[in-house]
């Protein structure tokens, strides 16, 4: 655990983050991280949640429908 001080950036407030929790994340700078709310505080990740809901819905219709599918592939 490490703890970050609020910044004064232009006319916003901001974290700068250390090069660790950038690696650990897999960014860098220009990259675009997304906020969500979480049961005990919140979540900092580069993957854009409502992605997320397409991608598990495209995988569930992939399953669902595997075996025309796998005809279709021949």
């Amino acid at each position: 655990m490490s703890a970050l001080k609020l910044t004064q950036i232009g006319n916003s407030v901001g974290v700068i983050l250390p090069k660790e929790v950038l690696a650990q994340l897999k960014v860098e700078k220009g990259d675009v991280l997304y906020l969500t709310q979480a049961a005990n505080g919140v979540t900092l990740t580069p993957y854009d949640p409502s992605l997320e809901s397409q991608v598990e819905a495209g995988r569930e219709f992939m399953r669902q429908y595997r075996d025309t599918f796998h005809q279709l592939a021949k």
